[in-house]
């Protein structure tokens, strides 16, 4: 029973039952004591309107006989001769109780009004089961045409649970229409105010989805543009290769067609990083990281770039360093292209070092190195996918321009995100350029 108008109809019909039970009992009650206080008044009556008589008529005597008429009156004077008694009763006692009474004879049970005056005693009896019988009837009937508007509610309640759901079937038909590819908000206007909410979360979910899937176009689109360069390139160097005429133009047409791998391997390792980076993506949860460890692992992988380059790392680490709250995994990726980037655009003999600073309510990871920097104009457009700055591509030292994908940047941006943690470009003390990530304690 999944269905919410059947289980608002139950539960409203529920509550219907128990007030109309409710109701019914309560009014039955009524209704038999209004009927015994009205039989007692009637006995009453009829007790009183005999007391002031002399005789009683031969007139009165046939009203008083008549068989439909289930009250037995009788008359005795004070001396207990019996003076009238309009039917022969022999369940009835020989003496009257003045006032009301309830007189139990041969098991039939009988209510009487009794009354003395002039010499005389006036009691009138009625069977309890007459009376009972009537205030039943009389009871019964006040109750029945609450048993009767039960089910004329229900059916208007059925109405009007499905009228109020129809903006919600409304909504669901609207989605259930759409192809995989409409992402476009639904109408909020008109909607009730318990669904609005639900159909405002959708619609964040929708925006959120759509960006998402914007975000995964533009990546494919980029990486798809990326490395058909590469691959072109790789295409051509083989072709050399195999049209080498001797071994020393082979030998360089190899040479060439190796490093072409490798940078066609690097991108792709980049992409990769960078696409489990992206919204959406299935990341593992942030945990309390030891920094030091994290940083000598990302610091030794870069140690052989460092020494074909004839430039040096450090690592500077204050005392009592507490866990950071991150991804290790995602960390490291971001630690290790900072690393790069700062060792391949930077002249031969660059000095790189890392550093944490704890300050405020977050330690900041510094990389910084004394090579050629990055405009402040350039800083946030060269976190971009594949953009890169201009000192990039201007060659340094006099070597040929090194030939990056521009992604490294970016996805450090994208790690930063993931930690929730700001990301800095600014002037490094030695010359060149910081990189700081601010990372939370994991306390």
């Amino acid at each position: 029973m999944n269905s919410i108008r059947t289980r608002l109809l139950l539960a409203v019909l529920a509550a219907l039952v128990l007030l109309v039970a409710l109701v019914g009992t309560v009014s039955y009650r009524s209704v038999l004591r209004e009927a015994a206080a009205l039989f007692d008044y009637h006995l009453r009556q009829t007790a009183l309107s005999l007391r002031d008589q002399g005789e009683i008529s031969d007139e009165d005597a046939a009203v008083l006989s008549d068989e439909q008429l289930d009250m037995v009156v009788q008359i005795w004077r004070i001396d207990g001769h019996t003076v009238y008694a309009n039917r022969a009763h022999r369940a009835l006692p020989g003496h009257a109780v003045l006032g009301y009474a309830e007189i139990d004879v041969q098991g039939e049970r009988w209510r009487s009004f009794g009354v003395a005056a002039g010499g005389r005693v006036i009691q009138v009896a009625q069977p309890m089961r007459i009376r009972q019988s009537l205030a039943t009837d009389a009871a019964l009937r006040s109750v029945l045409p609450l048993l009767g508007a039960a089910p004329v509610l229900g059916v208007a309640l059925w109405g009007l649970i499905a009228y109020t759901m129809r903006p919600l079937e409304r909504v669901a038909t609207e989605l259930r229409d759409r192809d995989a590819g409409a992402l476009a908000p639904l109408a909020v206007h008109g909607l009730p105010d318990e669904v609005a909410p639900l159909v405002r979360a959708l619609n964040g979910l929708l925006q959120r989805l759509e960006q998402a899937f914007e975000l995964q176009r533009g990546f494919v689109a980029d990486a798809a543009h990326e490395l058909r360069s590469p691959l072109t390139a790789l295409k051509l160097q083989a072709q050399l290769v195999r049209r080498a005429g001797d071994d020393t133009t082979r030998a360089q047409a190899l040479e060439a067609l190796v490093a072409g791998v490798d940078r066609a391997a690097r991108l792709t390792e980049q992409l990769l990083a960078l696409a489990r980076q992206e919204p959406g993506a299935a990341l593992p949860p942030l945990v309390p990281t030891p920094l030091a460890p994290l940083l000598r692992e990302a610091l030794v992988a870069a140690q052989p770039l460092a020494a074909a380059r004839g430039s040096t790392l450090a690592l500077n680490l204050p005392d009592g360093l507490p866990p950071a709250r991150a991804d290790a995994a995602a960390l490291a990726v971001a630690v290790r292209n900072l690393l790069d980037n700062a060792l391949q655009y930077g002249p031969p003999g660059t000095h790189v070092q890392v550093s944490v600073e704890p300050q405020g309510d977050r330690l900041w990871l510094h990389v910084d190195d004394d090579g050629p920097g990055i405009p402040p104009v350039e800083r946030e457009r060269v976190q971009e996918r594949f953009v890169r700055g201009s000192t990039a591509s201007a060659g340094t030292g006099g070597e040929a321009p090194p030939t990056g994908s521009g992604l490294g940047l970016a996805i450090v941006r994208r790690v930063a995100q993931r930690h929730d943690a700001p990301l800095r470009l600014d002037d490094a003390p030695l010359g060149g350029l910081r990189v700081s990530i601010g990372l939370r304690p994991a306390s």
